[in-house]
């Protein structure tokens, strides 16, 4: 066996320390693949220079919010996206990543769930609509947050915060009367919809086919 099958495979937190001081980066880029690479090892790869090592830290499991702090100031793009994704990174990181150049960055962060309202919040006004719809769609939304997206121009984004179980009645009210289809069934399925709105949105519905079969 090779080293980069045994980097790959080796489930011995020993042996891959060991790999990780190899002079192929290859070697290096496998032990950051693999589960069982110990927290410390991580943190000395994330000081790789290659990228793709680094990028493998960023996304790894073991890897500590104190490693991912220091790689979500890493000049690329491709390993802050990966520390914004990572379930281990902090919610001080995350604001931090919150306001990257890259607005892929920002993607990742308003999808994370250790996000915190008030980062989510800034993002809900970001320019780009992925961003806002990851927003609608976290739990951590606010429902304040929430009713300024349902008027978002986009109608993904609407349909995101008529999904989210945080959306309030009365935002839920005055998106039952939204132009878009889906997002009012979106609202007649959420569970805070109140009878007033789910009556008048399948009362729509019953008009809609009643013109289908009248033509």
């Amino acid at each position: 066996m090779n080293k980069l099958q045994l980097a790959a495979t080796t489930k011995d937190p020993d042996v891959l320390d060991e790999l990780s001081q190899d002079e192929n980066s290859d070697v290096h880029y496998w032990v950051a693949e693999n589960p069982n690479t110990s927290p410390e090892t991580l943190d000395v790869l994330s000081r790789d220079k290659d990228s793709d090592v680094r990028c493998s830290v960023a996304e790894s499991p073991n890897t500590t919010p104190e490693t991912l702090d220091v790689l979500s100031l890493d000049e690329n793009w491709r390993v802050r996206y990966r520390v914004a994704e990572n379930p281990n990174t902090s919610p001080e990181t995350l604001d931090v990543l919150s306001k990257d150049k890259d607005s892929n960055v920002h993607c990742y962060v308003a999808a994370n769930p250790n996000t915190k309202p008030e980062t989510l919040d800034v993002l809900s006004l970001d320019e780009n609509w992925r961003v806002r719809y990851r927003v609608a769609e976290n739990p951590n939304t606010t429902p304040e947050t929430l009713n300024v997206l349902s008027r978002d121009e986009d109608a993904y984004v609407r349909s995101r915060v008529a999904e989210n179980p945080n959306t309030k009645p009365e935002t839920l009210d005055y998106l039952s009367q939204d132009e878009d289809a889906y997002v009012r069934r979106y609202v007649a399925d959420n569970p805070s919809c109140s009878e007033r709105a789910y009556k008048y949105i399948k009362g729509l519905e019953i008009l809609k086919s009643l013109s289908k079969v009248s033509t």
